[in-house]
């Protein structure tokens, strides 16, 4: 039995402009960094066996502080990238309806069966992020885990793990909010959600 904490990263200058941020490096705001702190706060008090993290920046610096307080070294793990939105990528809704606007409606109303132009398979995203869970389960089968990743990601994983179609992923996971305790476990194949979304005060 495997713990796994999943954490949105801290807010970037993007998302508070309402961007999608995909594979592109964007930094945090200082909200972000102070919600990296508090997790950091948060990771102290807990026993948690590993910290994970995606490689982009806005990952591994709200990860770095925790894995600083529990004195370990995070694990930095391409699979845990955010899902390439390809040209959606830096651009609010409303941009991509006057880029592409029936590229756009397509990926709204399916976005398994219509990925953004350009972008990655939903499905792909989640097998690559998955796989890296299950080797962390491998490795901690005992543990408790700490991921810190993004927020496409992370519901597509949820959704495949739980068996949740796919497509679905917004309407069952509509937010993770950034810096928030979501935590899923993991025994004998079979995954469980214990919490979603949980302040870390």
């Amino acid at each position: 039995m495997t713990d796994f904490v999943l954490v949105r990263h801290g807010e970037t200058v993007w998302h508070a402009e309402n961007r999608y941020a995909g594979r592109t490096d964007v930094p945090l705001t200082e909200l972000g960094h102070r919600q990296a702190a508090e997790l950091a706060g948060w990771a102290a008090g807990q026993r948690l066996d590993a910290v994970l993290c995606s490689p982009l920046s806005r990952a591994r610096l709200t990860a770095e502080p925790a894995a600083t307080a529990l004195g370990l070294t995070p694990w930095v793990d391409e699979r845990l990238y955010e899902v390439d939105f390809g040209r959606g990528d830096g651009l609010t809704r409303a941009e991509m309806a006057e880029a592409f606007p029936e590229a756009l409606a397509a990926f709204l109303a399916d976005p398994v069966a219509h990925h953004l132009p350009g972008g990655e398979h939903p499905a792909a995203a989640a097998d690559r992020a998955v796989d890296c869970l299950q080797e962390a389960a491998r490795t901690f089968p005992d543990g408790r885990v700490l991921v810190v990743a993004h927020s496409t990601l992370l519901r597509l994983v949820l959704c495949r793990l739980l068996g949740i179609p796919l497509a679905r992923y917004r309407q069952v996971f509509p937010a993770l909010h950034n810096g928030a305790l979501t935590e899923l476990r993991l025994r004998d194949g079979q995954a469980s959600l214990l919490r979603l979304n949980t302040p870390v005060r």
